[in-house]
């Protein structure tokens, strides 16, 4: 009697109210857990913070824009974290960081650019000059630091050779941990893609605003149903078709489990940029319907891409036309995604139809070597030449510079990009600012952003199969009034000027330098 009555005071009530405890009190200790070790960080950053100040202020004083810097009103002084763990890799994402950093000093000349890096073989000096040579962007040096990660390798796909999306995504947040433990900035810009350490900064700091730009989505739902073979991406990217069989549910169960965790993390930050409406397509399906209702909407900043630059180094008109030969020139890395196979395939397609566009046509395959594993990619891609038997019109180049790439771009007539789902497509902005007539997959950047039609008319074409890229070859290299669809593509490109991608960086900024009011009152 006793015990029940002991089960029906005690236990039962007790039982029924663990789920409201838990909802309660999870929550509040998971903050007060986050709060306390962001408190922990602070202090302990606050001497390298005043250290980062000071030498600032020093360097300013010592600069030759200093006077001209001093009167400007809107005066905001917060320091901003990027974080961009192989900032001195030179590509494409590169650029980005270095183009948006170059308009942050423009707009708020007294705010401080703090880097986060795992670069410890370069310094602030050697960094800059290579900004400067690689992507010609001149930065304020005084304003700019950077701080060396220890923790990299964390983040390598070759750590995890097992479960490599959630060790990476761990991996990223260890990297955080060890940025925040350097110093905790007044905002915080993941550059790279790294959404796990935007979750673990609002963790932290939750008054610290944040903000993703997005080059391409870690899972995507194409890549969820590439796994199906009976799906109509089934036959596309990396991983088709191997959502069958145990392994293969695994995979999908596991995939669909850290999308879910990705997306919860991803949602988190307070500014969310994407590379392309493609990008912004899947972020918004992900992310979107988790984010606050009062966030502003996800927005498309462009890449800035050399579009001056190539206007100037490569001519478009009637004369430099006479110039041009039959050659189709792909530029990508040679890498599995970029689908170099397709590419010769279909150029193979195109000169056995014996037509009059293909006599005397070359495909030029321009890239670089990473490591072995590319070495031996481009093996056996010579190899498929030789049983295609194109060898006498393909020509491989690697590792190629600047100067030999803008040669090939006044002597080609058509650029090619053979890749699914390119999430936007520089290579093919250069194709267009060179005034190359493009030939794209029918997916992804290239097809929704870039290679659009201009006054009604198009800029170049679309395709899918072998078959279709062959025909596009043929439409390519028979048009009527070529130099016509050049200036066309040329126009085109302009949209993805340094100057737009300034313009529209800036608006999304200034919604984070509003969600730190306090900052603008102090003065180094």
């Amino acid at each position: 009697m006793l015990s029940n009555f002991f089960s029906l005071v005690v236990v039962v009530p007790a039982a029924c109210l663990t789920p409201l405890v838990i909802l309660i009190f999870v929550p509040l200790l998971r903050h007060a857990v986050g709060a306390f070790l962001g408190w922990y960080l602070r202090k302990k950053t606050d001497g390298r913070r005043s250290s980062i100040l000071e030498l600032t202020e020093a360097e300013e004083k010592k600069s030759d824009h200093a006077a001209s810097r001093s009167g400007v009103e809107d005066d905001w002084d917060g320091i901003v974290g990027f974080f961009h763990p192989f900032c001195n890799a030179g590509g494409g994402g590169e650029r980005v960081l270095w183009a948006a950093i170059r308009a942050t000093q423009q707009r708020w000349p007294r705010a401080k650019c703090i880097v986060y890096t795992g670069d410890h073989d370069v310094n602030k000096e050697t960094i800059l000059a290579r900004v400067e040579n690689r992507f010609n962007i001149h930065l304020h040096p005084p304003t700019i630091n950077f701080l060396y990660l220890s923790t990299r390798h964390w983040v390598l796909a070759s750590t995890w050779p097992r479960f490599t999306l959630a060790g990476q995504s761990l991996g990223s947040m260890i990297l955080a941990w060890d940025a925040f433990s350097l110093l905790v900035p007044d905002i915080f810009i993941d550059t790279m893609g790294y959404a796990f350490a935007i979750g673990l900064s609002k963790f932290l700091f939750p008054d610290v605003p944040t903000a993703a730009y997005v080059h391409y989505p870690t899972i995507s739902t194409d890549m969820l149903e590439s796994l199906d073979p009976a799906s109509a991406v089934g036959a596309q990217g990396v991983n088709a078709g191997q959502g069958v069989g145990i392994r293969g549910t695994a995979k999908k169960s596991y995939w669909k489990l850290f999308a879910m965790i990705y997306s919860r993390v991803g949602a988190s930050a307070d500014v969310v940029m994407t590379n392309s409406t493609w990008t912004m397509a899947h972020i918004e399906k992900l992310w979107g319907p988790l984010r606050k209702a009062s966030s502003p909407p996800i927005a498309v900043v462009y890449p800035p891409v050399a579009v001056r630059e190539l206007e100037q180094e490569v001519e478009v008109s009637a004369e430099s036309e006479k110039k041009r030969e039959k050659v189709l020139l792909y530029i990508a890395q040679f890498r599995p995604e970029k689908n170099h196979q397709l590419i010769l395939q279909s150029f193979a397609e195109f000169l056995k139809s014996g037509s009059k566009a293909a006599e005397g046509a070359r495909l030029v395959l321009v890239g670089s070597v990473r490591d072995d594993h590319d070495a031996k990619r481009v093996y056996k891609l010579r190899l498929l030449v030789n049983e295609l038997h194109i060898k006498e019109k393909v020509e491989f180049h690697l590792d190629a510079s600047w100067p030999e790439i803008l040669q090939w771009l006044r002597r080609a007539s058509v650029g090619v990009n053979g890749m699914w789902n390119e999430h936007f497509g520089i290579g093919v902005v250069e194709y267009q600012a060179a005034g190359l007539v493009s030939v794209v997959h029918d997916s992804g950047g290239p097809k929704l952003d870039i290679v659009v039609d201009v006054d009604g008319e198009p800029t170049g074409f679309h395709a899918t199969t072998s078959t279709e890229f062959a025909e596009g070859f043929e439409k390519a290299l028979s048009l009527p009034n070529p130099n016509a669809v050049r200036i066309r593509a040329r126009k085109s490109a302009t949209r993805f000027t340094e100057e737009e991608f300034a313009k529209r960086w800036v608006t999304q900024m200034e919604k984070l330098v509003v969600l730190r009011p306090s900052q603008s009152k102090k003065r180094v």
